[in-house]
């Protein structure tokens, strides 16, 4: 379903954002690319910086404790 802008009476400021001209964006491939393939003796999944270490450390953390929790809970009933 096409409608014309015009039809609807859009303001001209909304219209304005709707525009077909691409915004330009600065190319940051380039710079992620140097920092992960650093040899740094640091693993990819952590080179991202705190944020990814504190995601790593959590998931690690949860999935340990829900290993344990199920070995329990398994052995507990079996009983």
């Amino acid at each position: 379903l096409f409608i014309h802008t015009t039809t609807l009476k859009v303001p001209v400021l909304a219209r304005r954002a709707f525009s077909s001209s691409a915004r330009q964006l600065k190319n940051r491939v380039p710079e992620a690319q140097k920092l992960f393939q650093a040899d740094n003796g640091l693993p990819v999944h952590i080179k991202g910086g705190t944020g990814d270490v504190l995601l790593y450390r959590v998931t690690m953390t949860l999935t340990i404790t829900g290993v344990v929790s199920v070995e329990f809970w398994l052995m507990r009933r079996s009983i």
